[in-house]
This record gives structure tokens, sequence and C-alpha cells, in this order.
């Protein structure tokens, strides 16, 4: 490679890792710390939808599973069309700007007078922002050889990370001191925070959109829904014969519901069955996104010395252990090491089970969006699965408590089908 291609490799990678410090400030401030904090203090403990008595959490959960039914929906056939008609960052800039404005309009969300308002905006937010990781995760094994995947995926972790604690510590200062920048009181330094997410993940994506590569139309015909679907149906074809990817899929929807329902659903449960306060939350996971950090180089660093299999066996134990504790815990200072458990393995299982996955598929396919768009719907379903599962417990017996006992079911699940996929199965 000479000096020339090294510098637009190099550049690519920094757009690469750009796009994830754009987008996790929303994973961050609106998914896992303010607004579900917010959203639990603002609304009503029992809302009347439809005839219905249902909790405002299990509301939030319910909308958190709507959200991801819609990509699980839209995203298979759009990513087999991106990648027919070449069109990848096209839809990363579509998803990424209708996902920037929803998530800005949260501003307007204030309370019960304007909850079709703020559920509306936050599942299209939501959904826009999971849309984005379609095409944006099957850049990866198409910058980097297999052997590098590891280290740039657990890099883009860690940028998003740092850019969405950053952006935390400053909606952190606000809400505590909103006289600062002459706001009445922390409720208004609350919903300037929602806006600030939305410009923050705009604007620093322009760095993505700027140096990944350049869209290459691959077939000068127009593209349709058609073409989506047989794209899909392609990578369909090499995946149901290939037993270690099904087995890593099926681990991974189950691993994912356990992770994914406790990043968004664990500041409510802290608040509710807990008593902790708003900004006591905010600070608990600002350490936890600390903690993470150090978690993703961590077992990025285990699974290069032994394997990717036994990093992510590893995290899974732990996982259960998490839930185990957080059904017993009774104490709040027990819940800082409980979040500190969490941090260590929430960075960990992201990155490493994303890269692992871009290790088992072919190396000879060139159409990697349409296998990742089978991984991001897994993934997707996943969040639908365990938040509704967490969610509809939460409902029926009154306590988190009991809903947790249900991740612990996922995790173990997850661990069975990762001890079925071979290690020789993964390219080096």
């Amino acid at each position: 490679m000479n000096h020339s291609n090294q510098e637009i490799n190099k550049k690519a990678e920094f757009g690469w890792v750009m796009f994830d410090w754009a987008n996790s400030s929303y994973s961050l401030v609106i998914s896992t710390a303010i607004f579900p904090i917010f959203f639990i203090a603002n609304t009503d403990a029992i809302i009347n939808i439809l005839g219905f008595q249902v909790t405002n959490s299990s509301i939030y959960a319910f909308s958190v599973s709507f959200a991801y039914i819609l990509i699980c929906l839209l995203s298979p056939v759009l990513s087999g069309i991106a990648d027919y008609g070449g069109r990848r960052k096209f839809f990363m800039i579509i998803f990424t700007t209708i996902g920037s404005i929803a998530c800005s309009s949260l501003y307007f969300f204030q309370g019960m007078s304007t909850l079709v308002l703020g559920l509306t905006a936050f599942i299209i937010a939501s959904a826009s922002h999971a849309g984005s990781l379609v095409f944006y995760d099957a850049y990866l094994s198409e910058l980097v050889p297999p052997k590098r995947s590891d280290k740039l995926s657990a890099k883009g972790y860690a940028y998003g990370y740092v850019g969405s604690v950053i952006l935390l510590i400053f909606n952190i200062v606000i809400i505590q001191k909103p006289e600062l920048i002459g706001l009445e009181n922390a409720k208004e330094a609350s919903r300037i925070a929602f806006l600030s997410v939305g410009l923050w993940w705009f604007l620093f994506a322009q760095f993505s959109f700027r140096y990944l590569p350049k869209d290459i139309p691959k077939y000068n015909e127009s593209f349709s829904l058609s073409h989506g679907i047989i794209e899909l149906k392609k990578a369909w074809e090499i995946i149901k014969i290939n037993q270690d990817i099904k087995n890593y899929l099926m681990a991974f929807f189950f691993f994912s519901a356990g992770a994914q329902t406790v990043i968004y659903l664990a500041s409510s449960f802290a608040q509710k069955e807990l008593g902790f306060e708003s900004q006591e939350l905010i600070i608990i996971i600002l350490l936890l996104q600390i903690v993470a950090i150090i978690g993703a180089y961590t077992f990025s660093a285990l699974s290069k010395h032994k394997n990717n299999l036994f990093g992510i066996k590893i995290m899974l134990f732990i996982w259960i252990v998490i839930c185990i504790m957080a059904y017993l815990v009774t104490e709040k200072w027990f819940f800082y090491v409980i979040a500190a458990l969490v941090g260590m393995v929430l960075g960990g299982i992201q990155a490493i089970s994303r890269s692992t996955y871009s290790k088992l598929i072919p190396a000879n396919h060139s159409d990697n969006t349409c296998f990742f768009s089978f991984y991001d719907v897994i993934y997707y379903l996943s969040i639908v699965t365990g938040t509704f599962a967490f969610g509809l417990v939460d409902q029926i017996t009154g306590s988190m408590r009991y809903s947790v006992l249900v991740l612990a079911i996922f995790f173990v699940i997850g661990l069975f089908y990762i001890r079925t996929v071979r290690t020789s199965a993964i390219r080096v």
C-alpha cells in the first residue's frame, strides 16, 4: 500500500470511529441517562392507555420495543437496496438527519400534556439511530482485515464512550446548576440536553460523511424493493448452511436481549426500586461509561490473547452474576458495585460481538451490508424481546426485580449457544 492509500485509509478509519463519537451521545444521554429519568419523573405512575392502566416504566419499555419493531421491518430491505445500488452512505445520512431532528424535538416534551409528542419523537429517533447503524457496521470488514477488526471495533466504541461522556458531563453541569446558563430549573436544563444531543449527533456525523468511502453505484438500473429482498436471500443462503454463524446469531440474540435491556431500563430500575434521585443516577451512569471504556479494551486484549469466544463466555458469566445481584440489591451502595460490573462488561460485549461476527462472514463475499443486516435485525429483535419481556413482567408483577430474573435466563441461553460455536470458524 503506497503512502497516498495509507492516508486515505486512515481518514476512512477516522471517519468510521467518529460516527460512534457522534451517535453514541444518543445511546447514552437519551436512551440510558437523562430521557428515561425525565420520562419517569414527569409522567404519572399509572397512565390510562385505551382503557388499560399501564405503569409509566412499562410504557417506556414498550415504546423502545415498538421503535425496534419498526426498524426490524425497514432495515433488511433498506440494507439490501443499499448494497445493490451502492448507496450505503446515502442511507446513513438519511437516518442520521431524521434521527437528529426527532431527538432535537424532544425539547418540546414537558410531561403528560405532551406525552404523545414525546413518545413519537423518541420512537422515531430510536428507530433512526438503529437504522443508521445497519450501514455503519457494514463498513467494518471493508475498512480493515479480520486481524485488525477487534482493535478498530473497540476504538469505535471507545470514541463513542468518550464523546458521549463529554456531552453527558456538560449536561450534568447544566442540570445540577441550571442558573449557569440562565435557566430556571433542572427540567428546563434536561430539555436543553435533548436538543444538544440532536445537534451533536448531526454535526459530528459530518466527519464520517466526509471521510468514509464514497458511494459507488453498482448498477445503472434503478433499484427497487425486490432488489433488496434478492440480496438478502443471497446472504441467507450462505448463513443457513453455516452452523457456526447460525449458532452465533442465536447466542447473540439472547445475550443482546439481556444486555441492551439493561442499558435502556437500568436507570428506571434504580429510580423505582431503590429510590435513587435523578442527579445520583446521572452520576452513576457517567461512572459506568468511564468503566466501559476500560472494559472494551480489556476484553479486546483478552480476546486477542485467547480468542473471541473465550472473552464472550467470561462476560456472559459476569452478566448472569449481575442479574442475580440486581434481584437481591436493597442498598444503594450495592447498586454502585453492580453498576461498575455492568460498565466492565458493557463495552466488551458490544465491541467483541460485532468484530466476532465480522470474522465469521465468508471472506470472499462482497455484499457485507446484507450479512450485517441479519446481524442488526437479530440485534433489534433482541431489544424488542428483552424490553417487552421486561415491561410485561413489570406490568404483571408490579416489580422490576422479577423482570431482572428474566434477563438472567436470556444470558444463560446465550452462554449455552456460544459454547456450540467452533473457535476454528473464526477467521484470523
